[in-house]
């Protein structure tokens, strides 16, 4: 049964091999890739939302070559801990699946039972995601109207998406586990000097936010070399910068052959209050 609802009237989803379906006859077919188009048209606020090919495309290079494995690692073991025999885990912008992959392997690893979805605005990121992992459930949807029922989720993972706090409230069970990853002061700093003429640390804060009991922060932090151009562009493209870097740092960029920049993460850990 997939953990996905109708994001029309709100009616649990069936499966037929090519689709899924609510009592109220809304369909929703399987794309050619396994995951499902969730977001109603008057959600869209373009033609193709999110991550476009571009970005996705960078991302998965980047990450295959296992320069954020260390927090891959990390998310995967607090998932392991914190989770019970059959654990039901919601990826709230999951773009092309490197995390919510990883956690679902490691919860099977560990001899549980997982029930793993993921949702993400850009169809071009779960092209990616539901190919590489059939085994998780993918769907096209905004994560500020998750197409998921009250409390049906007892895991929720949030890796550099938006923080959408009423939607993670109404989702999440009491007592389930919030994993909320975030840049931590110098990540990425060695690039943003040779991108800006004045760059600046990321802020870090400890936020106590309504409904959500502090468990720890766990920071992840290491130093990669990038040994090529194609390394650099990839990174520097599936970052915010690429979109809001003067040009004279762009042009910097692209003249390195290489760079070694430190990443420096925090996974903030909560459990969903008790009502």
């Amino acid at each position: 049964m997939p953990l996905f609802c109708c994001p029309l009237c709100g009616g649990t989803l069936a499966e037929d091999p090519r689709a899924l379906r609510c009592p109220a006859g809304h369909c929703f077919d399987r794309a050619k890739e396994g995951y499902v188009h969730l977001l109603p048209v008057g959600q869209k606020h373009s033609r193709a939302p999110g991550d476009d090919k571009g970005m996705v495309a960078a991302r998965r290079a980047f990450l295959d070559k296992g320069w954020y494995q260390p927090l891959r690692d990390a998310l995967c073991r607090l998932a392991v801990e914190m989770s019970g025999p059959r654990p039901v885990v919601l990826d709230a912008g999951c773009g092309e699946g490197y995390y919510t992959g990883g956690v679902h392997q490691a919860l099977l690893s560990a001899g549980k039972t997982p029930l793993t979805a993921g949702v993400d605005i850009s169809k071009f990121s779960l092209q990616k995601a539901a190919k590489r992992y059939p085994e998780v459930e993918f769907a096209v949807a905004s994560a500020y109207r998750l197409p998921v029922a009250a409390g049906s989720a007892s895991m929720l993972l949030d890796v550099f998406s938006p923080l959408a706090l009423d939607e993670f409230r109404r989702v999440l069970a009491p007592g389930g586990v919030f994993l909320y990853v975030v840049p931590a002061a110098r990540h990425l700093w060695q690039l943003k000097e040779v991108l800006y003429d004045q760059p600046y640390p990321n802020e870090e804060k400890e936020t106590p936010y309504e409904g959500f009991v502090y468990d720890r922060i766990v920071p992840i932090s290491h130093t990669i070399h990038l040994p090529s151009r194609e390394d650099i562009q990839a990174l520097f493209q599936m970052t915010p910068y690429y979109w809001k870097t003067p040009r004279e740092g762009a042009v910097r960029l692209e003249a390195l052959e290489a760079l070694e920049v430190e990443t420096a993460f925090q996974i903030h850990v909560f459990r969903r209050a008790a009502e």
